[in-house]
């Protein structure tokens, strides 16, 4: 099979690097530590379920949906480049 300019196995290691990266940048994004009473952003009371589901949870329901929205945003963005590039 003709694959370009690459060498064997060059986009399967691509691809194997993009996923261990979106694992750690998950896992870097995990909270840590002891859960807060009141949220970061609102001081609004975070529910105890809530706070025992998610150690180390900083932020309210509403707050942590709005941080979410504005992270997801940010990233559509192939900082990367393109496909092409990566290959070369």
């Amino acid at each position: 099979m003709a694959v370009g300019w690459s060498r064997d196995g060059a986009v399967q290691e691509q691809i194997d690097a993009t996923v261990e990266s979106a694992v750690e940048r998950a896992k870097s994004r995990l909270p840590k530590g002891e859960s807060l009473t009141h949220c970061e952003e609102c001081e609004v009371p975070i529910p105890e379920a809530r706070r025992k589901a998610i150690p180390g949870v900083r932020y309210c329901v509403a707050c942590q949906s709005e941080l979410e929205k504005k992270e997801k945003a940010a990233a559509l963005y192939n900082r990367r480049g393109s496909k092409d590039s990566q290959l070369k």
